[in-house]
Parts: structure tokens; C-alpha cells; sequence
């Protein structure tokens, strides 16, 4: 009787589990056998687009998830459609706001410019990653078309952000971002700020590119687009990968790495090496005794209420050069020499380089809206460098008594010489009189003081530091 129950109760059980499984090998075929995109043309080039063109979904977006999410929120998202709308859509234009051989290791005409089908419109994965029919036909690790981190004209980004309209190539190859610096780059302690493989990994970026494989000793990425902006999309302005509206040196983007020895280590014996971003926050320097300002002295420049672009406010500033006579575009400066107040030549074109305050441009100060106009920018900045230039000679001349033991980086001990040396060098910092001239000259006038106490020296006859002192609040 037992044996005969377990028969019977056993069999639904049997049944049931018979027709779950049917079903789940149901569905599983009905998966494989869809069809996820349609096979490109031959002249395509293996390039596959959108598997829709009215989602905006692309072939790699089916997988890709995550990745298809955040791109949709970028302007290359909605590049053909800005460009039909802009007023001046041209053929000539359309290689950059389509699929094609720009931005990728392809240099023959493929996508868009051989086909001129819709589902190559926008600048999707394979702008950059190049052709992904291999990958999405068999999607495994070795067919993974891998996108170019270097850039210049020729590669990368560079191929379409470069020219009258998009001189962003044409600026950035310019700056110091993208000079070589053999002895930084090889040291692993510098790494991290002069290469770009180093910063992506600083900022906890574990990617993969076309270059990676192959870098080393000699051999490293400058600190090109990708390693400030996230090409797939992110929720800061511009694609950057941090914020540069914070007032902080540990989520400002810019301050990830001008923000070095701000203040004295006295285990490195080292003097300020990239304080930028101390500086500007009003924590940098040496605290010199009698000084009782000791917190944070910021100026409008670092004031995240007064000035939100912080550095970026300066230093990425956007302006147009026109023709005198016709009164037409012909640069449209994107800020990306990273030069606060840049040369112009001849044109009205921003440049990398030295020259005379009167062959610079100052619109970076009038434009954010901080100075009435570029002159009046110009003559404050005269004051505070040559108020500031005076305080480091004064305080040289008093260090220059000081016995040469009172320096000794072996002692195991940290001086008012040593600090007050470290003062002069961060005085002596290009830019450091705009970054913050109320906090440098604090530190200085409190530093002269301070060496003249401890070492009963002497300023120099004439000196008109003694002038400076009582405009400094908070010195004595």
C-alpha cells in the first residue's frame, strides 16, 4: 500500500518537472536562433551600427548594457541629428557625426561614408572601437575590437575634434599634457600624473586599449582625452571623469595631480612641486609662528560660491577668434592649451608659448565674469605679482644669512629656515600671486618675520616689506 502512494504521488512531480524542463530548452533555442542585427554590406567594412535606428540601439548595445545606458546621454548619441539641425549640414561633415574609419585604426571609406545607410548616423562604439562584426560573431576576449588611446591628428579623437570648429587636437598638442617628460615618465613614483596609463589606473580606471599591451620603460600614453573625459558617458559636465566644480584636492578632477608637496614633508625635504590646488583651497605652505591665521585662507579665485569653474574657470576658457573685416569664425578656442592667459598671435589665435602681457589674452578673466574687463584683470595682476615677487626677494636675502646647518636635510629636524624656504619657493611658483595672493602673502610676510626672530637677521636696507605687513590681516 505504501509502495503503490510513492507511485502515485511521485508522478505529478515527474510530469511537472518534464514540461519546466521542455520549456526551458524552448526558450534557449527561440534566444539563439534570433536574429540580432542585420548583416552589413561588403563595403561596410565589417562595421554593424544599430540593430535599430529608432531606439538609438546599437549592435554592440545588445550585450553591452551598461555601456549602451551611458553613451545614449552623450552628444555622440545625437551627433547626426545636431548636425541636420545646426543650419549648415554638409557631406563634408558627415564623417564625424557618423560611423566611418575616423576615430579608429580603419583608414579606408567603410560605414556610413560607403554605404550612406541610417544605421551607421552618430558616433557609435565602433567609431572609436573599429569594426565589431568579428567580435559580435564570436564575442570572446582575443576578437575584442579595442579603441585607441593616443591622439593626434591622425588617431583617435584627434581624427574629427581638430580643425576651425573643434581645434580641441589642435590646442592639447600644444600643452604641457601632452609633452614628453622621460625622467616623470619612468619613475613609478610619478607615473600616476605624467603618464596616462598611470593617471587611469590612479583614478581606479581598469580599462583596456589598443596601446596597452605594448607600454613600458620609453613607451607611455601622454595625458591624452580619455584619461580626463570617459568616452562611454559619465554624470559630470563634459564627460569628465571627476567634477571640477568641488572644492577639494581629493575629488577635484584637475586637483587629482596639481595638488603635490603643497605643503613641507619634512621626511623628503623636497620644495613645492605641483601645489596648485593647496594653493587656490588656501591650505598651502609652511605655518610660520605668529601667524594666527592658521585655517584655511582662501581668495575669490578658490571660492567655489564666487568663482564654481575653480580651476577650470581660467585655465578652460572658450572664446572665438573672428575676422576683423568679415567678421567670421576662424578658430573657436576650446581652452585646451590649459593656459590661463594665453599668447595670441598675429590672428587673435590663442598659443602655447611665452610673450609680453600685451600680446596675451586676459578674456578668460573678463569672460567668467570676476573682472569689469581684460585691462583691469591685467593691472591687478601686475600688483599682486609685484607685491608678491617683492616678499620672496626680501625673504631670499634674510635665508641667504641663515647658517647653512639650519638646512641640513639629515638632521631628522624640521626648521623655521627650512619652512621658511619652502615659503619662498611657493611664492616663487609661476601663477601663484593670482591663485591665491592674500594666503601667499600671509605666508611670506609671517615667514620674514619669523626667520628675523629665530636668527636675528636683518631685511635688507630700503626693503618695503615693512610697508606690506600691516595690510595683512592676521600677521603680526
Amino acid at each position: 500500500m505504501r509502495k503503490w502512494f510513492y507511485r502515485v504521488s511521485f508522478l505529478p512531480l515527474l510530469v511537472l518537472a518534464v514540461a519546466s524542463l521542455s520549456s526551458c530548452v524552448d526558450e534557449k533555442v527561440v534566444y539563439r536562433d534570433r536574429q540580432l542585427f542585420e548583416q552589413p554590406a561588403g563595403a561596410a567594412g565589417d562595421f554593424v551600427g544599430y540593430t535599430d535606428t529608432v531606439a538609438k540601439l546599437t549592435v554592440c548595445g545588445n550585450c553591452h548594457v551598461e555601456k549602451q545606458a551611458e553613451w545614449e546621454q552623450t552628444k555622440h548619441a545625437s551627433a547626426w541629428a545636431d548636425l541636420q539641425a545646426s543650419g549648415h549640414a554638409s557631406a563634408s561633415c558627415e564623417g564625424c557625426h557618423t560611423v566611418g574609419q575616423n576615430g579608429n585604426p580603419d583608414s579606408t571609406a567603410v560605414g556610413y561614408e560607403a554605404t550612406g545607410e541610417a544605421r551607421y548616423h552618430d558616433v557609435q562604439c565602433e567609431s572609436c572601437h573599429g569594426p565589431g562584426l568579428t567580435h559580435v560573431s564570436d564575442p570572446k576576449q582575443s576578437n575584442e575590437p579595442l579603441a585607441p588611446a593616443s591622439v593626434s591628428m591622425t588617431t583617435g579623437c584627434g581624427e574629427c575634434h581638430q580643425g576651425t570648429h573643434e581645434p580641441f587636437v589642435d590646442e592639447w598638442s600644444q600643452s604641457m599634457h601632452a609633452q614628453e617628460n622621460t625622467h616623470a615618465e619612468d619613475n613609478p613614483n610619478c607615473q600616476g600624473c605624467h603618464t596616462g596609463e598611470g593617471a587611469l589606473a590612479a583614478f581606479g580606471v581598469n580599462t583596456n586599449f589598443l596601446e596597452k599591451a605594448n607600454l613600458g620603460p620609453g613607451n607611455h600614453i601622454r595625458i591624452t582625452c580619455v584619461v580626463c573625459h570617459n568616452p562611454h558617458g559619465s554624470d559630470n559636465t563634459a564627460q569628465l571623469r571627476f567634477p571640477i566644480d568641488v572644492a577639494s584636492v581629493d575629488a577635484n578632477l584637475c586637483m587629482k595631480c596639481h595638488q603635490r608637496e603643497g605643503v613641507p614633508d619634512p621626511s623628503s625635504r623636497y620644495g613645492p612641486h605641483s601645489p596648485e590646488g593647496p594653493t587656490l583651497l588656501g591650505t598651502a605652505g609652511w605655518i610660520p609662528p605668529g601667524m594666527t591665521n592658521t585655517g584655511p585662507l582662501i581668495g575669490t579665485h578658490g571660492n567655489p560660491t564666487a568663482n564654481p569653474g575653480l580651476c577650470a574657470t581660467c585655465h578652460v576658457q572658450k572664446f572665438n577668434v573672428t575676422d576683423p573685416n568679415t567678421g567670421n569664425l576662424t578658430f573657436a578656442a576650446t581652452g585646451h592649451l590649459f593656459v590661463a592667459i594665453p599668447c595670441l598671435d598675429s590672428a587673435g589665435k590663442p598659443t602655447a608659448g611665452d610673450c609680453s602681457d600685451s600680446e596675451r589674452s586676459f578674456k578668460a578673466c573678463a569672460n567668467s565674469g570676476c573682472h569689469a574687463d581684460q585691462q583691469t584683470a591685467l593691472n591687478l595682476r601686475e600688483v599682486a605679482d609685484t607685491r608678491i615677487n617683492n616678499l620672496v626677494t626680501e625673504l631670499n636675502g634674510l635665508l641667504a644669512q641663515v647658517p647653512a646647518t639650519e638646512f641640513d636635510a639629515t638632521d631628522n629636524k624640521f626648521t623655521v629656515g627650512e619652512g621658511a624656504k619652502f615659503n619662498a619657493q611657493l611664492g616663487a611658483k609661476p601663477g601663484a600671486p593670482v591663485h591665491n595672493p592674500f594666503l601667499i602673502e600671509a605666508l611670506l610676510t609671517a615667514s620674514i618675520q619669523a626667520v628675523e626672530d629665530t636668527y636675528g637677521v636683518q631685511p635688507v636696507s630700503g626693503s618695503a616689506v615693512s610697508l606690506q605687513r600691516v595690510l595683512v590681516p592676521g600677521v603680526r
